[in-house]
C-alpha cells in the first residue's frame, strides 16, 4: 500500500460484555502522515544518537591511535591491528542471541541497556595500560554493540512500512557515517588539551563513555516497546498502525517468537544470496569505518590536520547515504540503488591504490570521497531489502540479525589485510576491499535481474499485473511460496 488513497482494515474490537466484534477502520492519507510524523519526530532522533554513541565508542581509537595512544599503551608490530580485529570475533558470535533478546523483550528496553555496556567499555579504555587489558575491553565492546544495528533495523519495522523503511534507517545509519565526522571534530579539539597527568586521547575515550551511558538512561524510559503500547498514541492511532504494518510490512504483529521458524527463511537460496552480499559489502565498509584516518594519514598531514581532514569525506558519503536511501523509498526500488554506491567505492578503491598519495594528494583526497560515497549506502539498502521481503516479525529479526553478523564478520577480513608493514600505501588491503566491492555489485545486479524476471514470470502465468506494493503483508504468511508473492526488488 502507498499510504496516497484511504484504505480499509477490519480490526477487531472489545465491548462491554467481553466479547469481539469485527470493526471496519478507514485509514485516511492525512492520518497516516499525521502518525508517520510522530514517529519520526519522537522515535528518529534517540535512535539516531544511539547509534551515534555506538559508532563512536566502536570507532574512537582510530583517532585515538593519530595522537599516539598506541605508543602510550605499549603496543608494537600488529598489535592495533589484532586489537580492532578482535573486536568483529564477539560482534558476529553474539549478535543473533542478542537479537532473539531483542524480539522478545523489544528493542526499547535491550539496546539501551547494550549502550550502557558499551558505554563502561569506552571509559574503560581511558585507564587501560597495556595489550590484554584493551583487549579484553575491546572483546566485550564487540558483544555489546554486537545487536545495535539489526535490533533498531528489526524495532524500525515494526513502525514503518516497506516504502518507508530504507529512509528511516538510513537517517538512523547516517549517524554512524557521520560518526566519523563528528568523532574527528571531537578529537581535533580534545587534542588540543594539554594536561600534565592524563594523555588527550584519554579525554577522548571518557567524553564519549560517559555521554553514551547517560543517554542510554533516557532512552531506557523514551523509547516504546511498540505501537500498541504507547502511551503517546490515542487508541485510534494505535489501530493505523496496526493496519499501516499489516498493510505493507508483517503477517501477524506482536507474534511470539518461535525460534525454529524464526531460521526457517534460510532454506530459501535467496538468503543465501544475501548472506553473500552481506558478506562482500561488509569489506570495504569496515575498511572504511576502521582506516580512513590511517588513510588520510598517509597523505602526509599532521596528527590534527589528519583528524579534521576526514570530516568532509564522511559528511559527503551521508548526504550520498541519505539521498540514496529517499530515492529507494520512492521508487520501491533496493537493487539498483545498491549498485550505484558499489560501483563508486569500487572506482575509489582503484584509484587510491594506483597513485603514489604523496605525490598526488588532491587526487588521493578525492578518492576518499568516493570510499564513504561507496561505503555507508550499501549496508543500509541491503538491510530493508531482505527486510522488505521477509514478511513475518520473528524471522525479519533473525535476519537481520544474521546478516548483519555476517557483514560485520568481513570486518576480520579487512583487520587482517590492512597491515603495519603495508604503511602508508596499504595496497594489499585497498585491493582486497576493491575485490569484494566487485564482487558484491555483480551479486546485487543478478538477484535483482532475476528478482524482476521472477515477478515477470508469475504475473503472466496468473493473468495478473501486480508488484509488491499491490500486495497487502498480512496475505503473505507463506512467503515466496504464497501465490500472491511479489519481490520487492
Amino acid at each position: 500500500m502507498s499510504g496516497l488513497q484511504p484504505y480499509e482494515s477490519k480490526e477487531k474490537v472489545e465491548i462491554d460484555d467481553g466479547s469481539c466484534k469485527e470493526e471496519r477502520l478507514v485509514v485516511m492519507p492525512s492520518e497516516e502522515r499525521h502518525l508517520r510524523r510522530k514517529f519520526d519526530f519522537y522515535l528518529l532522533p534517540p535512535l539516531t544518537l544511539m547509534y551515534l554513541c555506538n559508532a563512536l565508542d566502536k570507532g574512537n581509537v582510530g583517532n585515538a591511535k593519530t595522537d599516539g595512544w598506541d605508543k602510550d599503551i605499549g603496543l608494537v608490530g600488529n598489535q592495533y591491528y589484532i586489537l580492532v580485529m578482535i573486536f568483529y570475533v564477539p560482534f558476529c558470535i553474539f549478535g543473533t542471541p542478542i537479537s532473539l533478546l531483542v524480539k522478545r523483550y523489544s528493542a526499547a528496553r535491550v539496546l539501551p541497556c547494550m549502550m550502557v555496556g558499551f558505554g563502561s567499555m569506552s571509559l574503560f579504555a581511558g585507564i587501560a595500560k597495556n595489550f590484554s587489558q584493551i583487549i579484553a575491553i575491546r572483546f566485550f565492546l564487540g558483544i555489546f554493540e554486537s545487536a545495535m544495528l539489526p535490533g533498531v533495523v528489526f524495532y524500525l519495522s515494526t513502525f514503518y512500512k516497506r516504502d518507508e523503511l530504507a529512509s528511516r534507517v538510513g537517517l538512523f545509519y547516517a549517524a554512524a557515517s557521520i560518526a566519523g565526522a563528528f568523532s574527528g571534530l571531537i578529537a581535533f579539539g580534545v587534542f588540543h588539551i594539554e594536561n600534565p597527568k592524563y594523555h588527550s586521547w584519554q579525554f577522548l575515550f571518557w567524553i564519549e563513555g560517559a555521554g553514551t551511558v547517560v543517554f542510554a538512561v533516557f532512552c531506557y524510559f523514551w523509547l516504546p516497546r511498540s505501537p500498541s503500547t504507547w502511551r503517546l498514541l490515542s487508541p485510534h492511532e494505535k489501530a493505523i498502525a496496526r493496519a499501516r504494518i499489516l498493510s505493507d510490512s508483517s503477517v501477524v504483529i506482536d507474534e511470539r517468537l518461535d525460534i525454529r521458524d524464526a531460521f526457517r527463511p534460510f532454506l530459501d537460496p535467496m538468503y543465501w544470496l544475501w548472506a553473500l552480499i552481506s558478506l562482500s559489502f561488509g569489506v570495504p565498509l569496515a575498511s572504511v569505518n576502521n582506516f580512513l584516518p590511517q588513510i588520510v594519514a598517509s597523505l602526509g598531514y599532521s596528527t590534527i590536520k589528519t583528524n579534521l581532514y576526514t570530516v568532509a569525506p564522511n559528511i559527503v558519503g551521508t548526504v550520498a547515504l541519505l539521498v540514496l536511501t529517499f530515492s529507494s523509498d520512492y521508487f520501491r526500488e533496493r537493487s539498483i540503488h545498491i549498485c550505484i554506491p558499489l560501483a563508486t567505492g569500487l572506482v575509489g578503491f582503484i584509484v587510491l591504490g594506483s597513485i603514489n598519495p604523496l605525490e598526488h594528494k588532491q587526487v588521493a583526497y578525492f578518492a576518499c570521497f568516493l570510499l564513504t560515497i561507496g561505503a555507508f549506502a550499501p549496508s543500509v539498502l541491503v538491510s530493508a531489502w531482505y527486510s522488505n521481503n521477509t514478511p513475518s516479525e520473528s524471522r525479519r529479526a533473525v535476519v537481520a540479525a544474521v546478516m548483519v553478523a555476517l557483514a560485520n564478520s568481513s570486518g576480520l577480513i579487512s583487520t587482517n589485510v590492512f597491515r603495519a608493514q603495508d604503511e602508508p600505501k596499504y595496497i594489499p588491503a585497498l585491493a582486497t576491499s576493491a575485490a569484494f566491492g566487485g564482487f558484491c555489485l555483480i551479486l546485487v545486479a543478478s538477484v535483482g535481474t532475476y528478482m524482476r524476471f521472477e515477478n515477470k514470470r508469475r504475473n503472466k502465468a496468473q493473468g495478473v499485473n501486480i508488484a509488491a506494493s499491490d500486495v497487502d503483508t498480512e496475505q503473505l504468511g507463506q512467503g515466496p511460496k504464497s501465490p500472491a508473492f511479489r519481490y520487492m526488488y
